[in-house]
């Protein structure tokens, strides 16, 4: 038989099979389409990267995927490798077919199935077609021509891209280069994408994890082919087969991994959850925890929050230093566990006194032993300053001077402002919030401590912090206090002692340290976000000589560093003056006695502008920024009146803003309830 006649005979049992398969196509009827195919559910960040799959119900690690999504050197080694004429035929190529037949004829039984990429997906989504049989060539065919007719080229190469058979319970592309490579198959090297071409002809056989020699046979093979089909150069080729096969498989990622738990169990019907969280940033911020708490001590376990001041959203939440130890109890999320803050929350205290008017950052103050009722407070070092500014009280973080600030500002009218943004603290059951509150007697969440410093950041308002991107709009922010506290709050922390190596003066932080050495905190802000760290033992167990500012502050100014560094703090108000203590009301000078809750009866005058000061709102320049007046002494509700005219009433808040009629000379006035007045005089400019 003459060589012509063969390749005749050969191409007509090609064309023959072909058509039995198109027949078959309309006595199979429709079958599956690969829609039904469930998909590891993903958690992502905000820009899509993935941060903790979960398996299937079936234990598998499967990702849809598309053309897109993959390298294209790989694409053009596939089709070279398994199916050259995948662009141009209906599902089955008779080409392919015709060598098969001539296999099948010559030996009696199927050799080379002439399978195309459509008839190996054809197979992959329908679970019946198993064997080598004629039978079941014939129903591939079939399906590979419906499918192509159906669903077309493209939406075909990428099922094959998610089903196709890696080893073990790893299916389709992404699947198998995050397990073997540890990334994306966005970018492949010639040597991996040989590989990812070779393992799906025999998946078990060829496990780089438990056969790697066979694995390396098989991708030498196929850039061995890639020469010959002129894809690779001979340098790529060579280079390739240099390359070691991996011999393990990779753990899939696991960044965020308590809140990417959450958010899988609140939606378990949603497959993608994506947060505002970023890659970048667990990534660099997961391993700094880590690596620093073991290095502390045993058992600890630390928590880490990074909120962004412009939109209060979350772009870090870890909950534990290393989520599978279970010495550290890693299972437990401690970025929302209930603990004492220690003296973490007295900028919040000092805050609403500055606001208030109760008190300024040069108002000296009494750090002295001194009892309130049955409660006598001690420094942490049981040392005392004696007369101090309350700025100094602040940077020292004094227990005196601030529980004197406490009872002034009275712990309850402080437990309602929290409550106001939205914060719920904890106390012991049956009990009402007291002086302790100021040294840490009182439960706390470091996200709720993220979003209250994050306030001081965004002059005043605290931020609704939000973590899902495809949920609902969160809710807009709430005022803390106001613009001048919050920057004074923020001028006074950047002040404060750094750890040692650090930098002093371009971050804002305060630590904190609970009674007993239970917790140690660490929260700081600049000019773009705010920063919260935790370090501690989960049961709440005592860890002798742990303190925040040497556990918990150098986390801090690492992180801070790990994100790109600190941005700096906004400048200060143009309406809030500088002013020295000799410069404040008499009132203002020295820190006084506690006040009634109902009223204070000292009397009246104005905390703030101070008289004859200059103030600069822009009324220069045809602006037209407001004034901000406070009121210290006198009882509530109070009226305010700009140059004799009357111009809005306050009430226990102490504050409001006025509009001046332009450049020059203003009188304020502040009349209270019981006819009280209080007048200065300021130069608007």
């Amino acid at each position: 038989m003459t060589r012509l006649r063969r390749l005749a005979l050969l191409a007509a049992g090609g064309l023959l099979l072909a058509g039995a398969g198109a027949v078959a196509v309309w006595q199979a009827g429709a079958g599956p389409d690969g829609s039904a195919t469930a998909f590891s559910r993903e958690v992502v960040d905000r820009n899509g990267r993935l941060l903790r799959p979960f398996q299937t119900d079936d234990d598998m690690w499967r990702f849809p995927a598309t053309a897109a999504d993959v390298d294209p050197l790989f694409l053009r080694m596939l089709t070279a490798y398994e199916d050259r004429r995948f662009a141009l035929h209906p599902g089955v190529d008779p080409l392919a077919l015709a060598r098969a037949t001539g296999q099948w004829l010559s030996s009696g039984r199927i050799v080379s199935g002439g399978s195309t990429l459509s008839m190996q997906v054809a197979r992959l989504i329908d679970k019946r077609a198993d064997g080598r049989s004629l039978a079941v060539k014939l129903r591939e065919m079939a399906r590979a021509v419906r499918l192509e007719r159906d669903l077309g080229k493209g939406r075909i190469l990428d099922l094959y891209l998610a089903l196709a058979p890696y080893g073990g319970n790893i299916e389709g592309i992404r699947a198998a280069s995050l397990a073997y490579f540890g990334k994306e198959p966005a970018r492949l090297t010639p040597a991996e994408a040989a590989l990812l071409v070779a393992l799906p002809q025999s998946p078990e056989a060829r496990r780089p994890d438990r056969f790697p020699d066979a694995a390396r046979r098989a991708r030498d093979r196929v850039l061995e082919r890639m020469l010959e089909a002129g894809v690779l150069k001979p340098e790529q080729v060579a280079a390739g087969k240099g390359e070691r096969v991996p011999v393990a498989r990779r753990p899939m990622p696991a960044l965020a991994w308590h809140a990417a738990q959450e958010a899988a169990a609140a939606e378990p019907a949603r497959r993608v959850h994506r947060m505002t969280f970023d890659r970048g940033a667990h990534e660099a911020l997961e391993p700094l925890l880590r690596e620093r708490v073991r290095a502390i001590g045993l058992r600890l376990s630390g928590a880490l929050v990074v909120v962004d001041h412009a939109t209060g959203e979350v772009t870090a939440r870890i909950g534990a230093a290393d989520p599978l130890d279970a010495e550290r109890q890693g299972a437990v999320d401690m970025a929302r566990a209930v603990r004492s803050p220690g003296s973490a929350l007295k900028p919040l205290i000092y805050a609403v006194a500055f606001e208030q008017g109760l008190a300024h950052p040069e108002t000296l103050i009494e750090d002295r032993p001194s009892r309130f009722g049955t409660y006598a407070p001690a420094n942490f070092d049981r040392d005392y300053q004696g007369t101090v500014p309350a700025r100094t009280a602040l940077q020292l973080s004094l227990n005196v001077p601030a529980v004197a600030m406490m009872e002034t500002v009275g712990p309850q009218r402080f437990f309602a402002r929290l409550n106001q943004s939205g914060i719920r603290p904890v106390l012991p059951r049956g009990e009402v919030p007291g002086l302790a509150v100021a040294l840490g007697g009182v439960g706390i969440r470091l996200t709720d401590l993220a979003a209250l410093y994050a306030a001081f950041g965004r002059s005043g308002d605290m931020p609704a912090m939000r973590e899902r991107l495809d949920l609902a709009a969160p809710e807009p922010a709430r005022p803390f206090t106001d613009e001048g506290a919050a920057w004074v709050i923020g001028d006074i922390l950047a002040d404060a002692p750094a750890p040692d190596g650090a930098i002093a003066g371009r971050l804002a932080y305060k630590t904190g340290t609970s009674y007993g050495h239970r917790d140690a905190w660490a929260i700081g802000f600049d000019g773009r976000r705010t920063i919260a760290v935790w370090v501690g033992r989960p049961d709440g167990s005592s860890v002798p000589g742990i303190t925040g500012r040497t556990a918990a502050a150098p986390i801090l100014f690492d992180a801070f560093a790990r994100l790109g560094g600190i941005r700096p703090l906004p400048g200060r108000p143009l309406h809030l003056a500088a002013l020295s203590n000799a410069q404040l009301p008499p009132a203002l000078r020295r820190f006084g006695p506690a006040r009634e809750a109902a009223g204070d009866t000292r009397d009246l005058v104005i905390a703030f502008p101070p008289d004859g000061v200059r103030i600069d709102l822009g009324a220069t320049r045809g602006e037209s920024e407001m004034l901000a007046i406070r009121a210290a002494g006198g009882r509530p509700p109070f009226t305010v009146l700009v140059d004799g005219r009357p111009a809005g009433r306050f009430g226990a808040q102490r504050q409001a803003t006025v509009q001046p009629d332009g450049p020059g000379f203003t009188t304020l006035s502040v009349i209270d309830a019981e006819g009280r007045s209080a007048s200065v005089t300021v130069r608007v400019e």
